[in-house]
Formats: C-alpha cells, structure tokens, sequence
C-alpha cells in the first residue's frame, strides 16, 4: 500500500466506495465520475503503479473480474456493449497511480463517449521496423 495512493485508501475502508466485487486480492467499484450509467474500476488489491508494472497473476484476477462485470453490465444494465481499458502513465491518460482497469458500458451513440483512434496516413510505413523492435524484446 502507498500512503498517499486514494485506491489503496479505499482499499483499506479510509474512503467511502460503491462497492460492486470483493475478494482478497480484487476490488471492483462504480467509477465517482460515471463516463456511462455502471463505468466501474477494476483494481489489484495490492499496489502496483500500473498495468505494466503489475504481477501476471494481478492482471489475470483483474482482468477475469473486469471480464465477469462487462458480461453483467451486458446482461443486467442494458449495454450494447463494454469498453475495458487501462492507462499507463500520465502520457496515456493515467490519473491515478495504481494499477486499475475501467469497464464501461455502451449504449450506443446516445451515450456520446467516443474513442476515436486515427492513424497518420504514414504510418503502414513504419510497419516492419516497429515489429522488429518490438519483436526483439519479447
């Protein structure tokens, strides 16, 4: 646990949350700023300062009971769809500094969230050289 960190405080019962899942090392609350009706945050009990620096085994427990969620959220709220995602550092959008995972439900074009990636028109080019980079480390 990091002192200051407000999902280790929620963790720890510090901060009041709409508390949705719980197990020993997993916690799974509705988000306090609600992108669509059920935008819930999937977190490691146990602090890691994002999804790349997590265990394997906290990304698995998270990401089963962000998977477990999104089928309720489909079932139970109506959603047309989930979106799950995380962010890694600041660059990426990464508010908070713990690992966490959001799962937001979709209602169509209604719900006015959009994601929207766009690729440069160059960018096939780099395609090879990318891969090999990547490649290489893996």
């Amino acid at each position: 646990m990091k002192e200051k960190c407000i999902f280790c405080k929620i963790v720890n019962g510090e901060i009041p949350s709409h508390k949705i899942y719980e197990d020993e090392r997993v916690l799974a609350f509705l988000d306090i700023a609600q992108v669509t009706p059920g935008h819930t945050l999937v977190i490691s009990k146990k602090h890691f300062d994002n999804f790349l620096a997590a265990s394997k085994s906290s990304v698995h427990e998270v990401m089963d009971v962000a998977q477990r969620i999104g089928q309720v959220q489909v079932s139970m709220l109506g959603a047309k769809g989930v979106n799950v995602l995380t962010n890694c550092y600041e660059a990426a959008g990464q508010s908070v500094g713990h690992f966490h995972v959001h799962v937001i439900p979709r209602y169509g074009k209604e719900d006015r969230l959009v994601i929207e990636m766009k690729s440069p028109d160059d960018a096939k080019l780099n395609l090879p050289a990318i891969a090999d980079k990547i490649k290489s480390q893996l």
